[in-house]
């Protein structure tokens, strides 16, 4: 019997207790003094409430003006925080953004710089065609004679496109003959030329 006595009682206490802090909080009451150590004995600030002078009276609508005043501050602190975050976030895009833009356009300048490869590989594959093809339809002595004048790798090119136009065509190739009337020496490096594909 006497423990539950001591256990009501307790429990009566705590309830006291939590209503006084609870009608401090709402302002109804004014119990700052007495809390305060009990808010830094749990490691929060507690409100403090200031002397007052003896001709003085407690204002709790000043009180509850400074509570909303220090909660606006503590408010506006929060949203310059995430203003600043919000910021740095927005500047992080930034950069990313212009370094996909550099990068895009350094692809870009690739992609055109590959195009206009190919785009002279192919002309100068229909141009040696077109030679190969000339070629083909002169006299042979004369044919000879400008294809030794030219370099080595446009010569073989020259020869090689030859021989493709004769496979495709089904006809026999003009190519050795033509290496039959050069100098030997400049036939054989032409033909080693063309068999290993080295400039």
């Amino acid at each position: 019997m006497l423990g539950r006595i001591i256990v009501l009682l307790v429990l009566i206490l705590v309830l006291i207790g939590g209503g006084i802090v609870w009608f401090d909080y709402l302002n109804v009451i004014d119990a700052k003094t007495v809390l305060a150590p009990l808010y830094r004995l749990i490691g929060r600030e507690g409100r403090t409430q200031g002397e007052l002078g003896p001709d003085e009276y407690l204002n709790l609508d000043a009180e509850r003006l400074a509570v909303r005043l220090e909660a606006e501050a503590l408010r506006e602190l929060d949203m310059d925080r995430k203003e600043a975050d919000i910021n740095s976030r927005l500047s992080e895009i930034e950069q990313m953004a212009q370094e996909l833009a550099e990068k895009q356009q350094a692809l870009d300048e690739q992609q055109n710089s590959i195009n206009a490869a190919a785009a002279d590989a192919e002309n100068m594959e229909r141009s040696i065609e077109g030679i190969a093809q000339q070629l083909t339809n002169m006299q042979p002595e004369r044919a000879v004679a400008i294809i030794a004048a030219m370099n080595d790798q446009t010569a073989v090119n020259v020869l090689r496109k030859t021989e493709e136009m004769a496979q495709r065509d089904g006809t026999g190739s003009i190519v050795p003959y033509w290496l039959s009337l050069m100098d030997p020496q400049r036939a054989a490096e032409l033909q080693r030329k063309m068999v290993v594909g080295a400039p």
